[in-house]
């Protein structure tokens, strides 16, 4: 039997925004936040602001990564969020 995740579902067919290949495997956390800020600004599969589709995916990544992303990838995301907030000016709530 096929096991099916969710997860998979929910990038192919909901109203998650299209990213660009290999976002999350990029080097800089700049550039995973300015790839992220690209595909917010120009997908039309979003419901919500720019800055808050581009968070989320960046969060369901780590969710769905969980235990299996090594402590430097995790770093790098989570500074990803920081850059995410400067390029569309947010104060860290």
């Amino acid at each position: 039997m096929k096991k099916k995740y969710w997860s998979g579902r929910v990038t192919k067919e909901s109203n998650a925004m299209d990213l660009e290949e290999g976002v999350f495997t990029k080097k800089s956390a700049k550039s995973i936040a300015l790839s992220l800020k690209r595909s917010a600004e120009k997908s039309k599969r979003k419901k919500a602001k720019s800055f808050q589709s581009a968070m989320s995916m960046l969060n369901f990544y780590m969710n769905r990564a969980g235990r299996n992303l090594p402590a430097s990838r995790k770093k790098v995301l989570k500074k990803a969020k920081d850059e995410l907030r400067k390029i569309f000016k947010r104060d860290k709530k």
